[in-house]
């Protein structure tokens, strides 16, 4: 069984893929120092993979600060037009609100909070548009067709695989490596990915999440995160109960912010990315904590906030 011409295909098709990788990183962030914007609050949410609901909630809370919206404890009213512009991701945003107030004056914040695929579909397109416009991301391809010609060529090495090996196990590696490799590039589309800019401001945390909105069961207010271990030493573990105030990411440390109704602060815990992926703002948890650390051992209950 001679597959030295097999061989010699997939050799060139990977050549042909980490060539077209190099050529498409080279415009990656050229932009001087001085020409550089801080992350809007909703782009850095988004480069350190929050939901698509924590993203628009982050929109929401800056169209506030900004006059285009105004919080009264836990209910929101739309303001403007104000002469200030709107990125496009905040014209989204400010239309749906409007479209879910259905000519009311004010609505609860939670309520006006577009559904998943909504948000997938139409809200996050525009964000990661604003994270490249501000050299915080790029796409990987140029084009949709490099990625489309890159899956079309993987028929070259695969028919000659099969020609010369048939349906032996170098043929079905051949076939499953295809159909792995094929379906990534459709999949991945032109992709987005971080600049280094972008990943230093992934890792650099939320800028706010000292001085948040409380949710305190009957509405919002302002207040201070304190993180845990900065409160007085209590040995061995111990429950918590509270409402979730915030999530975020500091590097690769997951935490969440709970309020136990009453305080005037709230106090963040470190936790298992699983249970940062579980919560949202507003939603009432009964947890198991390290109290010397802070650090969540388990989740005893959890109420989604509606």
């Amino acid at each position: 069984m001679d597959l030295v011409w097999p061989a010699a295909a997939w050799a060139l098709w990977v050549a042909t893929l980490a060539a077209a990788l190099k050529v498409s990183a080279r415009g990656e962030d050229r932009r001087r120092a001085a020409e550089r914007e801080p992350a809007p609050a909703p782009v850095a949410e988004l480069l350190r993979g929050m939901r698509p609901q924590d993203v628009f909630h982050s929109a929401l809370y800056e169209l506030a600060g900004r006059g285009w919206a105004a919080i009264e404890g836990d209910r929101l009213s739309v303001e403007g037009p104000l002469d200030e512009p709107l990125r496009p991701y905040e014209r989204w945003a400010v239309e749906r609100v409007r479209a879910r107030l259905a000519g009311a004056a004010e609505a609860p914040v939670i309520d006006l909070i577009p559904e998943g695929p909504d948000l997938e579909g139409h809200f996050l397109p525009l964000v990661r548009r604003s994270a490249i416009d501000l050299g915080l991301a790029r796409r990987r391809w140029p084009s949709v067709i490099v990625p489309l010609l890159l899956a079309a060529a993987l028929v070259v090495p695969w028919y000659a695989t099969i020609a010369a090996a048939g349906l032996s196990w170098p043929g079905m590696i051949a076939t499953m490596v295809s159909l792995v490799a094929g379906i990534g590039l459709l999949m991945g589309g032109r992709g987005f990915l971080l600049t280094e800019r972008g990943r230093e401001a992934a890792k650099a945390g939320s800028a706010g999440h000292r001085q948040e909105w409380i949710f305190t069961g009957s509405g919002w207010r302002g207040g201070q995160i304190e993180p845990a271990e900065l409160l007085p030493p209590v040995q061995g573990r111990q429950e918590v109960t509270g409402y979730v105030v915030k999530r975020w990411v500091d590097a690769d440390d997951h935490y969440i912010a709970l309020h136990d109704g009453s305080s005037p602060k709230a106090t963040a815990f470190h936790v298992e990315q699983g249970l940062y992926e579980d919560v949202l703002p507003g939603d009432s948890v009964r947890l198991l904590v390290k109290a010397r650390k802070g650090t969540v051992v388990r989740v005893l209950a959890h109420d989604r906030h509606r």
